[in-house]
């Protein structure tokens, strides 16, 4: 089955020749749609299709909360994860996969991977591995819980540590939102 979305003049691109049915495949494809979408700009400026078409209807992303780009940490729908993904690129100006590990067999998948972001409002870049515990249902993501290594250089790379340190940080995380 082949995939196709809308680009941004009405014409209608090929996203996949074919609907891939093992979590890791969907997986790669998504990160692709996904990176492109943050370097575009993400919402208002960037097509949100090509995304949407790895997003099964019912997808559901578990996020930790206290990072600055969690807000409510449940995300719900092809909707809800384009929502997650507007306060996601208003956070991060690019985001590169520098490399990826998985295990799994058909439907789930745990993915490392190590990658480097850059944030919008400082210019500061962070390097960090994320691990992503990830189920699929009919050839697209079903489920997402991520777990950040360090949400405190995440944190600081966006401008929100203290200067004397990182407790700031901690504390915000411990109390679902930053403190100020």
């Amino acid at each position: 089955m082949a995939l196709e979305a809308s680009v941004g003049d009405g014409s209608v691109a090929a996203v996949a020749d074919e609907q891939p049915d093992d979590a890791w495949s969907v997986m790669q494809r998504f990160y692709e749609a996904e990176a492109a979408y943050v370097a575009a700009g993400g919402y208002g400026n960037a097509s949100y299709d090509q995304v949407a078409a790895y997003l099964h209807p019912e997808v559901v992303l578990h996020q930790a909360p206290g990072l600055p780009f969690t807000g409510s940490g449940t995300w719900r729908g092809r909707d809800g994860m384009e929502r997650f993904l507007a306060l996601f690129s208003q956070v991060w100006e690019s985001m590169e996969f520098l490399d990826q590990d998985h295990w799994g067999d058909g439907q789930t998948v745990v993915v490392r991977s190590r990658v480097r972001f850059r944030a919008r409002a400082t210019g500061r870049q962070v390097e960090t591995l994320i691990l992503q515990l990830i189920t699929v249902r009919d050839g697209r993501m079903l489920e997402c819980r991520p777990f950040y290594w360090d949400p405190a250089a995440i944190a600081e790379a966006c401008g929100l540590a203290s200067p004397t340190g990182e407790d700031t940080v901690r504390q915000a995380g411990q109390q679902g939102g930053p403190t100020r």
